[in-house]
């Protein structure tokens, strides 16, 4: 606190005491007072109080600006981080029912961004391959890299059989054991990824392709 800040916060301390002190003297209550004192303490407890914080303890208009303030803090704020297999920091927002955001973040610096809305999202991150569920669940691992075009044996009894479709497009059509599509990848101008009954598939829009269990 700089000290022309403490300056004032004595005087206004001072000027209570002696209102305090007046209004005993008259012989009135001093629920008002009371009352004073706790407003006059709001704005330093809010300006850096969470969601949480805001909801107790405030009334009346304070209540309402504490409320939005907490509400832009939550949003601004990682649901949870979690450590990537190379040790970046994964950060996911949840920004509504089946629509999550990852932001991975290293020394600060946020080096790409995952958003899967109604549907899994995967990244080929230079070789550290990520996936981000719907239901924002991640997860990383490195290696098994395969470059299509091509039929390719996966992780998990998978089959992948990537087309090349143009320059920075593939497609990944997943196959079952009895040769059934179970689902597509499409990387067209970016990566794509998903999720098959506890498999992890990353498809980049270099044709690589990539699963881990």
């Amino acid at each position: 606190m700089s000290s022309s800040t403490a300056t004032r916060t004595v005087r206004r301390r001072t000027l209570r005491i002696a209102a305090a002190a007046l209004i005993a003297a008259a012989g009135l209550s001093l629920t008002a007072c009371s009352g004073s004192d706790s407003t006059a303490t709001k704005p330093a407890a809010s300006a850096g109080a969470s969601s949480a914080d805001s909801s107790t303890g405030a009334q009346g208009s304070d209540a309402k600006v504490d409320t939005k303030a907490g509400t832009a803090d939550k949003a601004a704020s990682p649901t949870r981080t979690e450590t990537l297999v190379d040790g970046s920091t994964a950060e996911i927002y949840k920004l509504g029912d089946l629509h999550y955001r990852l932001k991975i973040v290293n020394d600060g610096d946020v080096l790409a961004t995952l958003e899967a809305k109604e549907g899994d999202a995967g990244l080929d991150g230079n070789g550290m391959f990520v996936v981000l569920t719907a239901g924002g669940e991640v997860h990383s691992w490195m290696g098994g890299e395969q470059r299509g075009p091509g039929t390719f044996k996966l992780a998990g009894g998978w089959t992948a059989k990537v087309t090349k479709l143009g320059d920075l497009h593939y497609r990944a059509e997943i196959l079952g054991n009895e040769g059934s599509v179970d689902g597509t990848l499409e990387a067209d101008q970016h990566d794509d990824g998903l999720e098959a009954n506890g498999v992890h598939i990353v498809l980049s829009a270099g044709g690589v392709i990539s699963a881990h269990e």
